[in-house]
């Protein structure tokens, strides 16, 4: 296999293998340092994936490096205008996707916020009146700090408590700006298909992230648990939702939420878990370097090679 070919082949394979260890990584992990993992691993896998294309699209252009003929080059290797060309196409596609990405997370943001006009502000929550049972993060947008938005119908659905543990799960979200991870595994999903496997397990932990601080908050995990179970509840049987949901106590898995607040809080700063998340942090590093070399020493050795080829050395 020329080095070309084997450049290809860890653009294309090194992100499919890495996600499924990184999610079982994830798994093992505190919610914190599970998110933080997960996030980390799409946005270096994905800036791997690019920075391949990138060099690939500029191989040709290499030879000029070697006071090399781009004729001679194609002469020796017909491959490399056929694979720069390729790799330039996949990034025309993968700009279009991100923009899209990028378009669409505005989207939904300026809608959310259209649908809090009619709320009562209470400090940092927004109340919307009407009888739907919701709640979510709302991010800042336009000069607009964020806020904690929750329907009446919720606030009517829980005990006070309850209303407790749901608004500090929320503000939890703001708090760890918890949609610039989803944003990051959106882009990334958006660089290569593979990587949008990983906003599943981000978006179970973010949950769990705010869950833990809720309970924190409340010094009661049954009752964080108890609080989480019926919001989501009534939230799922209501007559209806909001059109646009951020991040939302009801997202993701909540069964599984559940069960984990009712077991013992994750291990502390000076527990194992967080000594596995550095590990894997550094992992992932470690690979997004291991691509980058890889790219590094396959070009180097296709110009070699065609210098050698073309000058008789």
């Amino acid at each position: 296999m020329t080095p070309v070919l084997v450049v290809v082949a860890l653009a294309v394979l090194l992100p499919w293998a890495a996600v499924p260890a990184a999610s079982r990584l994830a798994r093992l992990l505190a919610p914190r340092e599970a998110a933080l993992a997960l996030a980390g691993a799409a946005a270096l896998l994905a800036g791997g994936t690019v920075a391949v294309l990138v060099a690939l699209l500029h191989v040709p252009f290499l030879a000029g490096l070697e006071q090399l003929p781009l004729t001679g080059v194609t002469r020796h290797w017909p491959a490399v205008l056929p694979v720069a060309g390729v790799a330039g196409a996949v990034l025309v596609v993968q700009a279009v996707r991100l923009v899209r990405a990028v378009r669409r997370h505005r989207a939904v943001l300026s809608r959310a916020w259209r649908l809090t006009a009619g709320a009562t502000a209470e400090g940092d929550v927004l109340v919307v009146p009407g009888a739907e049972a919701e709640a979510f993060a709302l991010p800042g947008h336009r000069g607009r700090a964020g806020r904690v938005v929750v329907t009446e119908g919720m606030l009517e659905s829980l005990a006070a408590p309850e209303r407790a543990v749901l608004l500090a799960h929320e503000r939890a979200h703001l708090r760890g700006r918890h949609h610039l991870f989803s944003v990051a595994a959106d882009l990334a999903a958006a660089v290569h298909p593979a990587l949008a496997r990983l906003r599943t397990g981000l978006e179970f932990h973010l949950e769990r992230w705010a869950d833990e601080a809720a309970a924190r908050s409340v010094s009661d995990r049954r009752l964080a648990a108890t609080a989480i179970a019926r919001a989501a509840l009534v939230g799922a049987a209501g007559p209806g939702a909001p059109a646009v949901r951020p991040l939302s106590v009801s997202t993701g898995p909540v069964p599984l939420r559940v069960r984990a607040l009712l077991e013992p809080a994750p291990a502390g700063p000076e527990g194992r878990r967080p000594r596995l998340a550095a590990a894997g942090l550094v992992t992932a590093v470690v690979t997004a370097t291991g691509l980058a070399l890889g790219l590094a020493y396959g070009l180097h050795e296709y110009v070699e090679y065609a210098a050698e080829a073309l000058v008789g050395r």
